[in-house]
């Protein structure tokens, strides 16, 4: 039987705002899924995700291409995850997936992948690890400096269990 995504809830920012919550989340998927199209106001620097309100022990490699060049770095000591790296360009739409495995686990640490185009020409795929074993019950989204802009949209799922 094929898994399907279940929508869990969507927000739409109405103002500028630093921090956006996705809490109380049940556990009764397998993985979840974070979709987000975006913007950050000026001076916004690295947005990110972490769990459960804490920002905790985290690391996470990076690979990222610019069109004309492509690396990867590895960033630990860090609060939160970020989606690629840099700053962004105010009023540039980007684009943003977390898939969240097997959240609801509470023998191992927490692991997502990252997808993100980062301004116009750069992409990025990214892999987070919490350092905690708690299920994951809420699923937090920040930036480093800056804000995300009024207008973007977040959407959380769940993918049903088959």
């Amino acid at each position: 039987m094929a898994s399907t995504y279940e929508k869990i809830a969507t927000t739409t920012l109405g103002s500028d705002t630093n921090s956006i919550n996705f809490t109380s989340i049940s556990g009764s998927y397998t993985d979840l899924i974070l979709i987000g199209s975006l913007q950050v106001t000026a001076g916004g620097t690295n947005p990110g995700v972490y769990f459960n309100s804490s920002t905790g022990s985290v690391s996470q490699t990076s690979l990222y291409g610019t069109g004309s060049a492509a690396g990867s770095f590895r960033l630990t000591g860090y609060n939160f995850i970020f989606f690629g790296g840099g700053s962004d360009t105010a009023n540039v739409e980007s684009n943003v997936i977390v898939h969240i495995q097997n959240y609801a686990n509470t023998t191992t640490n927490k692991t997502c992948l990252i997808r993100w185009n980062h301004q116009p020409s750069e992409v990025y795929a990214v892999v987070g690890m919490r350092n905690n074993t708690a299920a994951i019950t809420a699923v937090n989204l920040t930036t480093q400096a800056g804000n995300y802009k009024a207008g973007s949209t977040f959407t959380l799922y769940g993918i049903l269990k088959a």
